[in-house]
């Protein structure tokens, strides 16, 4: 059921890869519920992955995009904003990629270039998204950007290598832009820390299927879907949540606020 939660808003979608995306189940949503947005992927992802597919579905423009090249995003918001006939009023941060993890390099044995390659695409390239954003008047009032995080950033989970530390600098440069933006444009910025899920990405990671079983039964909730996640993200673009910003959003099914349950120990005990 849609409620047209975005009807005449305009953005940008980061990170669509293929039907498992959460940003893809984003650019779904935002379309059922009145929004039109560009989608931008690196090259190098476009080209393993099918956003010609969504942009078709979609109606939406793609724009390629290096979140880590400050020339790349300048285009892109030039363009979206070309494209779509004025400022943005969404941005969708949906990216995240560590060498190491997919090397298979330990957290004790780091390759310190792809170590700072993590962080870049990681994290910092939200700080750049809304700097160009900003240098660029791209936005306007009462717009919301998010990114997707993982309490990784908050907890040791230890297959996840570096991308925690990445997580910890995304999760920061939302409060910190946050605030910034918040008096420069009343644009509120949030992240929001979702369940394992079973993307790409996801499922890149060591171990993942078992930790999705055991954050499943850590979950009062159980885990929030990909489709889920969607769902919230849209209230967070949506004229809904206007005063909400700065904050690290767990989307988790309760797995953050939880000790341990009776399904774990039951598990645990077999």
């Amino acid at each position: 059921m849609a409620y047209n939660l975005l009807k005449g808003k305009k953005g940008i979608i980061f990170g669509a890869l293929d039907e498992n995306s959460i940003a893809w189940k984003v650019a779904e949503r935002a379309k059922k519920e009145g929004a039109e947005f560009t989608l931008t992927n690196a090259p190098i992802a476009m080209r393993m992955g099918a956003i010609n597919k969504l942009a078709e579905a979609t109606g939406s423009t793609i724009i390629p995009a290096d979140a880590t090249s400050l020339e790349d995003l300048d285009n892109l918001f030039t363009k979206s904003m070309e494209t779509l006939g004025g400022k943005l009023d969404f941005i969708l941060h949906s990216i995240g990629m560590s060498p190491n993890v997919r090397k298979g390099k330990e957290y004790g044995d780091l390759n310190y270039e792809w170590f700072l390659k993590t962080i870049d695409i990681s994290g910092l390239s939200f700080h750049k998204v809304m700097q160009v954003a900003e240098k660029k008047d791209a936005m306007n009032e009462w717009g919301s950007i998010v990114a997707l995080t993982y309490i990784a950033a908050q907890r040791t989970f230890p297959d996840y290598s570096d991308m925690a530390e990445a997580k910890s600098v995304l999760e920061s440069i939302a409060r910190s832009y946050g605030y910034r933006f918040a008096k420069l444009k009343k644009v509120r910025v949030n992240t929001i820390s979702q369940s394992p899920t079973v993307t790409t990405a996801g499922k890149g990671i060591s171990g993942f299927n078992a930790f999705l079983d055991f954050a499943e039964r850590q979950s009062p909730l159980g885990n929030a879907s990909a489709e889920e996640c969607a769902d919230y993200v849209i209230t967070m673009f949506s004229d809904l949540t206007k005063k909400v910003t700065m904050q690290n959003l767990f989307h988790d099914g309760g797995f953050s606020s939880t000790g341990i349950t009776n399904e774990l120990m039951e598990k645990l005990s077999e």
